[in-house]
């Protein structure tokens, strides 16, 4: 059991996946299965996890990577995908840049979780505290909704 709950905490951690990936993966892929809401905790921690990181010091590698032989072609890509973020809640921001960063970390599609959204926010060099509020309460939400899905496959599976 104790390799699942490790199992479903690190897949949340990981870029893209995130919680999209380790809540269906504790719920319905992994033996023996997480209970539900224990699941959901233990991937809103792991999806936290990397985040004060990745507004902290992520900018900063990626541009030093950006120019390194081996590493720079994914540096650069992961540079373009966080301007590109901070592009997209600029444009939406209408009601607020860090409500904006709430809702576009909220949506469970690949390429707007945290890891996505932090990124951006430091690019738009936003206010830490308000930031990583902003990206929790996304994360939470994105959580609701995955845990809401992953029920329903429970569901049918049994």
């Amino acid at each position: 059991m104790l390799k699942s709950y490790l199992m479903t905490l690190l897949i949340a951690m990981v870029p893209v996946v995130e919680l999209r990936g380790a809540i269906p993966y504790g719920t319905l892929i992994c033996d023996p299965p997480v209970p539900l809401l224990q699941t959901y905790l233990l991937a809103i921690i792991g999806n936290l996890i990397p985040v004060p990181f990745i507004f902290r010091f992520a900018r900063g590698f990626l541009e030093w990577g950006s120019r390194k032989r081996l590493i720079g072609s994914f540096c650069s890509w992961c540079l373009r995908k966080g301007h590109h973020a901070g592009v997209r809640l600029t444009e939406k921001s209408s009601r607020g840049l860090y409500f904006a960063l709430l809702l576009f970390v909220a949506i469970p599609i690949p390429g707007t979780g945290a890891w996505t959204g932090t990124l951006g926010a430091s690019f738009l060099d936003m206010n830490f505290k308000r930031s990583i509020l902003a990206v929790t309460l996304g994360v939470i939400l994105s959580g609701l909704i995955i845990a809401g899905l992953s029920a329903v496959g429970i569901n049918i599976l049994r």
